[in-house]
């Protein structure tokens, strides 16, 4: 279960060791992180003068969603008018509120497919090779998640979101098994073209619907996006 991780903990051991040098170099204390007079327990690091905090942990404490792209990182927290905007809906609306647990459930889902989506570019981009039972967890693992959103549908709105779920994990388990076929014969063309992830269309479209559903989620209400079908 553990394996298919190892390579993103080999990408994530070059970042420490880049930050390593500024980190020693730091006697400051640590120190923690109180928002509107309550401790959230987020730990504050300091670095030549300046404050720092985990994105993750923010996205947490804001009911907000992190997305990790392999050239940018997408936070998005919900605005402050959010909620009254919700409790003031006309009652047809309400059908579409995305209940607590299954929006829970669905968050972690699209992190499972950020995170298969990402190691499969990953492989792309350094040329990595890739096994069948590899790619097969990812699998696994995402139509776990999505079977975990199923069961904690309970509103028309989460009705609605799980099928974009399901279009989301149908699309990139289209393009990920396209990728372990063009590898396993020997189709070159993703591995030496260096514009390979960008000129993909399929994956542009994926990630669009990842994006939208991370932003859709902490709403708290259904949408819909053409990304997603």
């Amino acid at each position: 279960m553990n394996g298919h991780r190892n390579l993103q903990f080999v990408l994530l051991c070059g970042v420490v060791l880049a930050l390593a040098g500024s980190l020693l170099g730091q006697n400051t204390p640590e120190r923690t992180l109180v928002v509107n007079g309550k401790t959230v327990g987020a730990v504050l690091l300091q670095i030549n003068g300046r404050s720092y905090v985990d994105v993750e942990t923010l996205a947490r404490i804001t009911n907000g969603a992190v997305t990790f792209e392999p050239t940018r990182v997408v936070l998005t927290i919900p605005s402050s008018g959010s909620g009254a905007t919700t409790s003031s809906a006309a009652p047809t609306q309400a059908t579409q509120e995305l209940s607590r647990d299954f929006a829970k459930a669905a968050i972690a889902e699209v992190a499972e497919m950020r995170e298969w989506r990402g190691a499969i570019a990953t492989m792309i981009i350094y040329g990595l090779a890739v096994s069948g039972k590899w790619a097969d967890s990812y699998h696994d693992q995402a139509r776990e998640g999505l079977s975990q959103a199923a069961s904690a549908v309970s509103t028309e709105g989460d009705r609605d979101a799980l099928q974009l779920l399901r279009n989301e994990t149908d699309q990139l388990a289209s393009w990920a098994g396209g990728v372990s076929t063009e590898r396993q014969n020997l189709n070159t063309t993703r591995a030496l073209d260096p514009n390979t992830l960008q000129n993909d269309p399929a994956l542009a479209k994926i990630t669009s619907c990842s994006q939208f559903l991370s932003a859709m989620l902490v709403t708290g209400a259904f949408a819909d996006d053409a990304s997603c079908h």
